[in-house]
């Protein structure tokens, strides 16, 4: 048939709407079809018989479909997809029902892309799709079009009308829509066209324009195009009436702001205007009192604002921003500093006061103090306390600066996310405030405090900017000094700030960061220590804290041990604090209720208060079998022992390795099974323990995520054990990186795998000898009664972790007949096969180490 007329809208020669006469889409609708069509899918519309709608093609299943239709007969089925996120769809992504078209023109485009101009032709329905590649390809049935049979043909027409009418409503209610649209929806003659091209225009999602192409009926089809229209009014009708509203707000406050435009000049005029400029003149007095202290670009800006002020309307919301920015420089110490006492015995005895041990940090406090008495002025470190939780790290911050004689402030960065915490909100915008570096200033009062940055290794990152870059600046000595705050505008010296840093996990501190700060690692405590500190500190504190005095409670030695071995794991002290506190607020009770005077606590009567004991020392219950050896990892929470189980099946020499391993302990494990096959004579292995017997290496606490390689020589050890059948020393913990030719490499946080070793009652270790210099670094008072065994080979590592018998024969036990051999598949090539965590391959966020 030929193209429909277009009626072209005046003024807009580029945009034009074709019509239909009831004979041409009567025509359209007799017109054949072929049996089958290529199917051509549309995302977020529908396309209706009668309507012309450009596509852009940018699919290249769907750029080849259109090539080829056009080349042909320029007829394609349209169906709308089910969900417009769906790059690829296939048949059950798409509707049944669509549209036959016409390509009536293929545009290319400069950029590759394809444009072409469709129209529908008739209703058809999918009933099987012939063809998924290259492009979808379905045999198609035309849906026959009894529109208006059965139907009233006055109730049609009336709402034939009523679309119509509501339709003009819309255009004329539309700022976007040319009044010429309206004219041309009058002269459209075709019924069913009309409803057609009112529905492609809608507002509406798939779903519901889907509904109206599926509609048989013309009667109910106008019917749902008058409902959706009647919608689309009421939201018409209401966004204007929110334009009228905000227009006539404006308006009032634009005749406002020239009212008070022409008060000011008149107050101007008659010399009124003093009442405005008093808060101005008590800033510039205070101003005054300061100068001194206030560099010039500072005085600079504050004359520039103050002035400002002075000729502002109080009553205006600028006024405000003025005034608060005024207070905010001014409140600030720009060159207030605090005396520093620089006596370095006095130093010397308060740190020891406040803390138990900790000489690494003690002795850099002291050198900075040394060093500022002798030069007179220095730029102050950047120091970084890293250590698990509970060590002391941020009650440090408030000692040194009791030391020091300066003021303190603390800033927990835990959870922040926004830049503008650090930097500070530029005064644009509503409530915009200085950052937290300045507010910490500006309340300490002095160019000179200790500022604790708490939880540094905690900051996170989101859409409003990256805290940690915004730190780079403020913690760098040799940019701080000229410290830009965007709400302030103005540089600040921030080198004579001693900024400490707190930390349970350096891995979750960018690199930039980390370099820019001193880090000073804070171990965890030895049990003799815990108890030093219970005695000295926590005591009294939880004493004081629970209302009772010195000569009301006692508790001996043996109990608080008791209390740090039975009933607190930790590297820290805060859970001894609780625990402690739980014994005391029990005697507490009894005191309070008259049943005694006073409280004795011995070991005897702590499960009275606590509970029974918690914390077991099992690793020889655990390691009385082969195939379990005791390790020694490292947590962000302090030391602990790790064992690591192997068991034998039998099978085709497949390993499977459990436990939520990351990949360098799964790779550990090869290189230990690699290992020991290799050295399988040396151990006395028959070989087809590894043909014909499968291998499981587990290690307990499947919960928690594990990696790192210091498990390597644990691993060797129970694979060795599993398969010599000796059993590893009950009393022994070892750890340390393994290598395919059996070297054994130094591993980090020795001092806390060793204290983890003395807290599992373990009476020996053996570790890389190049670690040797860690274990000396220790108090021989944590290390006493331990025995440590320094090995550069796994070959002297098994000497002293295998016991020296077997609890059987392995050669009887892995011995295969040769009749079950032949029944027996042969193993996979490349064996052994490693199924890591269930066959599911995931790496492991940071946790045991």
């Amino acid at each position: 048939m030929t193209p429909p007329r277009p009626y072209r809208l005046a003024g807009d020669p580029e945009q034009s709407i074709p019509l239909l006469t009831p004979d041409e889409e009567r025509q359209m609708h007799e017109a054949d079809l072929p049996e089958t069509l290529p199917v051509l899918t549309l995302r977020n519309t529908v396309l209706y018989p009668g309507v012309v709608l450009p596509i852009t093609v940018g699919r290249d299943a769907t750029l080849k479909l259109v090539k080829d239709a056009y080349a042909g007969e320029r007829l394609v089925g349209v169906v709308a997809q089910k969900r417009a996120e769906v790059e690829n769809p296939g048949p059950d992504d798409l509707y049944r029902m669509g549209t036959a078209a016409t390509i009536l023109k293929l545009i290319k485009m400069p950029d590759g892309s394809v444009s072409i101009v469709i129209q529908g032709q008739r209703r058809i329905e999918v009933e099987e799709y012939t063809q998924l590649d290259p492009y979808l390809e379905a045999r198609v049935r035309a849906v026959e079009e009894p529109e208006t049979d059965g139907d009233d043909p006055a109730e049609l027409d009336a709402r034939i009308r009523s679309v119509k009418e509501l339709a003009v409503q819309i255009v004329n209610l539309s700022p976007n829509l040319p009044s010429e649209a309206a004219y041309a929806i009058q002269n459209i003659e075709s019924p069913g066209f009309l409803v057609h091209f009112i529905a492609s225009n809608l507002q509406i999602d798939v779903a519901k324009k889907q509904e109206l192409l599926e509609t048989r009926p013309l009667l109910d089809r106008s019917q749902l195009v008058l409902d959706h229209l009647e919608q689309e009014i009421r939201v018409l009708e209401i966004s204007e009436e929110i334009r009228s509203k905000v227009k006539t707000d404006v308006d009032q406050q634009q005749r406002e702001f020239f009212l008070r435009q022409q008060l000011k000049t008149i107050q101007d005029e008659l010399g009124e205007a003093e009442g405005s400029s008093r808060e101005a003149d008590e800033l510039r007095d205070k101003m005054d009192e300061r100068l001194p202290d206030l560099p010039d670009d500072v005085v600079e800006t504050l004359e520039k604002e103050l002035t400002k002020l002075a000729r502002t309307n109080p009553a205006s919301p600028e006024y405000g921003v003025v005034r608060n920015y005024a207070e905010t420089i001014l409140d600030l110490p720009w060159d207030h500093t605090s005396e520093d006492k620089l006596d370095l015995g006095r130093a010397e005895k308060v740190l020891d006061e406040d803390h138990y041990g900790l000489d690494d940090v003690k002795k850099r406090i002291l050198e900075y103090l040394a060093v500022l008495k002798l030069k007179g002025d220095m730029k102050a470190p950047i120091l970084a306390f890293y250590g698990p939780p509970g060590v002391g790290k941020t009650s440090l911050g408030k000692s040194i600066a009791r030391a020091l004689g300066r003021e303190f402030h603390r800033i927990s960065l835990g959870g922040v996310r926004d830049e503008a915490e650090i930097r500070g909100h530029r005064r644009t915008y509503i409530g915009a405030l200085p950052g937290r570096i300045v507010q910490g200033l500006r309340k300490a009062g002095t160019s000179n405090p200790v500022f604790m940055l708490d939880e540094v290794d905690k900051l996170g990152t989101d859409f409003r900017g990256d805290p940690s870059s915004a730190l780079l600046e403020v913690l760098d000595p040799e940019q701080n000094d000229t410290f830009n705050d965007h709400y302030l505008e103005l540089d600040y010296d921030l080198s004579r700030v001693l900024f400490i840093a707190t930390a349970n996990y350096l891995d979750s501190i960018p690199a930039p960061l980390r370099d820019r700060m001193e880090i000073i690692e804070i171990n965890g405590y030895t049990p003799s220590e815990k108890l030093a500190i219970a005695r000295r500190y926590l005591v009294p504190r939880q004493l004081e804290q629970n209302g009772l005095r010195e000569d009301q409670f006692t508790i001996t030695e043996d109990a608080l041990l008791l209390l740090i071995e039975g009933y607190t794991r930790e590297s820290g002290v805060r859970q001894l604090e609780r625990t402690i506190g739980s014994v005391v607020r029990g005697v507490a009770k009894t005191v309070a209720v008259g049943d005694a005077e006073r409280g004795d606590v011995a070991a005897d009567d702590v499960p009275g208060f606590l509970g029974a004991r918690k914390h077991f020392n099992d690793a020889a219950e655990r390691t009385e079998v082969p195939g379990v050896a005791t390790g020694l990892a490292w947590t962000p929470v302090g030391g602990d022992i790790l064992f690591v189980e192997a068991s034998v099946s039998r099978g085709s020499g497949r390993m499977t390795l459990t436990g939520k391993l990351g990949d360098v302990m799964r790779e550990s494990a090869q290189a230990a099974s690699s290992w020991v096959r290799a050295h399988a004579d040396e151990l006395g292995i028959p070989a087809d323990a590894f043909r014909y017997w499968d291998l499981h290496v587990h290690v307990p606490a499947g919960a928690i995520p594990k990696d790192g390689p210091s498990a390597g020589v644990a691993m060797t050890a129970a694979l060795a054990s599993i398969y010599t059948r000796r059993c590893v020393r009950h009393d022994l913990a070892m750890t340390g990186e393994i290598t395919l030719r059996g070297l054994v490499l130094p591993v980090g946080g020795i001092k806390e795998k060793v204290l983890a070793a003395r807290r599992a009652g373990l009476s020996c270790v053996v570790l890389p000898e190049k670690n040797r210099k860690d274990v000396e670094e220790i108090k021989d008072e944590a290390v006493e009664g331990l025995e440590v065994h320094y090995v550069k080979r796994i070959t002297e590592a098994l000497d002293v972790l295998l016991e020296p018998d077997p609890v059987e024969d392995p050669a009887e036990l892995f011995t295969v007949p040769d009749a079950e051999k032949r029944l027996t598949a042969p193993p996979a090539p490349g064996a052994p096969v490693v199924v890591a965590n269930g066959g599911v391959e995931e790496p492991a966020p940071p946790g045991v180490r």
